[in-house]
């Protein structure tokens, strides 16, 4: 490594870098040691300055609702990087607490030249963002490496739909998209290893609900990521055109790896080019992968208050309030729906899918979505609900594309306007008919109906 990014994937704040002492990267989305655009930067400051560089993570106890399954993969995944980070002289230092104030502690001991860290649009990074700012303890430089055009340079606002943002991406997409540069042995190595906590002591400080259970169907990690995306290219991606049916098998199973940063949408992209695959399948592919994630970062990042009915477009929540008086079909609870315990079986398949393998079919989480609005009494209680259940059970949840996706479910994010209908108003609407005009609907519900699933409410 060593090589520098384009500049413009950076944003500086704390005025410059110094001259002397090590450059730390803290992580807190892209956990991954390869294809990381901000390791490469951290790494090129600081042999630029010849000094030590080490990687920073910080264990929140509690954070959005994430339970033992979403932890369990996260410490896994970076557990197994570990070793590689230490074969190239780069600690990984490991803390748990508030981020911000291990930070600007760390900061205080080890007086660093320079702290590089990830972007991510959510309200509580920025939050810590601001707060290790605050301290002036560090120049910080905050790097992209989610997005293959970085927010900030696609676009200077909030995107009204795909088709808006679609041509500006596409068209900054030959800049950014680089080869990444191989990684090597860092050469200043540390006189003394700055200490760290283990993952042993990581796993006891959670403070997390423990009855949702890891997964075992994917490896975590950087390995598991690319064996995945293997198996996808090979074997699915010629059936990508059949996605909207949840009893087929062609879906690319990346999802969680991208949430946790395990790889990339450029390394994937990448791969794509090397294989010289091309056509509808691939160009759909893209489509999602690309256009459709890069939009969710712009609308968490351009609205703050994106988990909320006042993200809405103002026709949306105009819709919604004028039939906030009709009749619901059914209400439930929370319980009940965390439960699947409503009347209709295509919905708890649905949810059972979620609960025991922490995902859903993307077509189904529309249907979901969509569903949980029309069985509360409002849509702020929907959001609640669909949110809470999301980033409970969900590998990917609290992210952007999560609340991207319940966002357009309910409040018309990114769409248009559709024929009115009690309840929905104009939002887009979908029934248990449309489904069977897709797919094969007894057979979705027979595979999830004999499933038991472990309940926060039992």
């Amino acid at each position: 490594m060593g090589q520098r990014i384009d500049q413009r994937r950076i944003r500086h704040y704390n005025g410059e870098s110094r001259p002397q002492g090590p450059v730390l990267y803290w992580v807190h989305r892209e956990f991954r040691f390869r294809d990381n655009w901000a390791l490469i930067h951290a790494q090129a400051e600081a042999l630029r300055r010849q000094v030590p560089l080490a990687v920073v993570f910080c264990l929140v106890p509690e954070f959005l609702g994430a339970t033992l399954r979403q932890f369990d993969f996260l410490l896994k995944g970076l557990e197994a990087s570990a070793p590689r980070l230490q074969q190239a002289n780069i600690p990984l230092i490991l803390r748990s607490g508030d981020p911000a104030t291990e930070m600007n502690r760390l900061c205080t001991q080890l007086s660093p030249s320079l702290v590089v860290t990830d972007f991510d649009p959510l309200r509580i990074k920025r939050q810590w963002l601001q707060s290790l700012l605050k301290g002036q303890t560090a120049p910080v430089q905050e790097v992209d490496s989610r997005n293959i055009v970085p927010v900030w340079i696609a676009s200077p606002k909030r995107e009204y739909m795909a088709r808006t943002i679609r041509p500006k991406i596409h068209r900054l997409l030959p800049e950014f998209l680089t080869p990444f540069p191989e990684y090597s042995a860092h050469p200043h190595v540390w006189d003394r290893q700055p200490a760290s906590l283990s993952f042993a002591e990581l796993h006891q400080a959670l403070k997390v609900d423990t009855t949702v259970a890891p997964v075992d169907w994917l490896q975590a990690g950087e390995e598991g990521a690319l064996q995945t995306l293997t198996t996808f290219l090979s074997t699915r991606l010629d059936n990508y055109d059949q996605r909207n049916d949840p009893n087929r098998e062609v879906c690319s199973n990346l999802s969680p790896y991208l949430h946790f940063g395990m790889t990339s949408a450029q390394r994937i992209l990448l791969e794509i080019d090397k294989r010289g695959l091309s056509g509808e399948n691939t160009e759909s592919f893209i489509e999602e992968l690309v256009v459709r994630r890069e939009l969710s970062d712009n609308f968490c990042f351009y609205s703050a208050d994106y988990d909320q009915v006042s993200a809405f477009p103002e026709w949306a929540q105009r819709t919604l309030e004028e039939h906030s008086a009709d009749p619901r079909p059914y209400l439930y609870s929370l319980e009940e729906f965390d439960q699947a315990a409503t009347h209709q079986p295509l919905w708890n398949a649905a949810q059972r899918q979620l609960v025991q393998t922490g995902t859903m079919h993307g077509y189904m989480r529309m249907y979901w979505a969509k569903k949980i609005l029309e069985w509360t009494p409002n849509p702020t209680e929907a959001m609640r609900i669909a949110i809470y259940l999301n980033d409970r059970y969900a590998l990917d949840g609290r992210e952007s594309n999560g609340y991207t996706g319940i966002a357009w479910s309910m409040g018309g994010v990114h769409d248009r306007g559709w024929a009115k209908r009690p309840v929905f108003g104009s939002i887009r609407y979908m029934n248990a008919n449309g489904a069977r005009r897709k797919f094969d609907v007894p057979r979705y519900i027979r595979t999830w109906a004999s499933k038991q699933q472990a309940s926060f409410f039992a």
